[in-house]
Parts: C-alpha cells; sequence; structure tokens
C-alpha cells in the first residue's frame, strides 16, 4: 500500500473511530452518581473501587428530601 494513496487515510479514519468507540464503551469510571443520603454528586472509579466527591449538590434529589420532611 502506497502512503500517498487514497485509501491510507480512510482507513486510518476508520481504525481511529474504532479505537474511540472501544474507550467509550469500556469507561464506565466517568459516570456521575448520586449519594442517596447527602445528594452529593461523586464519579466512582470502578478500579480502586474508591468515590471522589465533587463537592455538588443535586437539586432535585435535595427537593425530594425535603418533600418527605
Amino acid at each position: 500500500m502506497d502512503v500517498y494513496s487514497k485509501k491510507l487515510p480512510i482507513i486510518l479514519i476508520i481504525i481511529l473511530l474504532g479505537i474511540l468507540v472501544l474507550q467509550i464503551i469500556n469507561n464506565d469510571s466517568g459516570s456521575m452518581l448520586i449519594d442517596p443520603e447527602t445528594c452529593e454528586l461523586y464519579i466512582k472509579d470502578s478500579q480502586l473501587n474508591f468515590k471522589q466527591y465533587l463537592g455538588e449538590f443535586d437539586s432535585k434529589c435535595l427537593d425530594f428530601k425535603n418533600l418527605n420532611k
């Protein structure tokens, strides 16, 4: 395959898009979750089993907790 052929960029783009799709599918550690007790947002690292709190609160969760009191 010649470096200057028109097929090479198309093949490289397809390979790079495939790698990107695999990374998106396997990246579940970036999902934000809500702590049910404090309504604080956190990110859970699945490999280390560690919660990193973001210092932000979910307003819908806080409103719902205030209605239950």
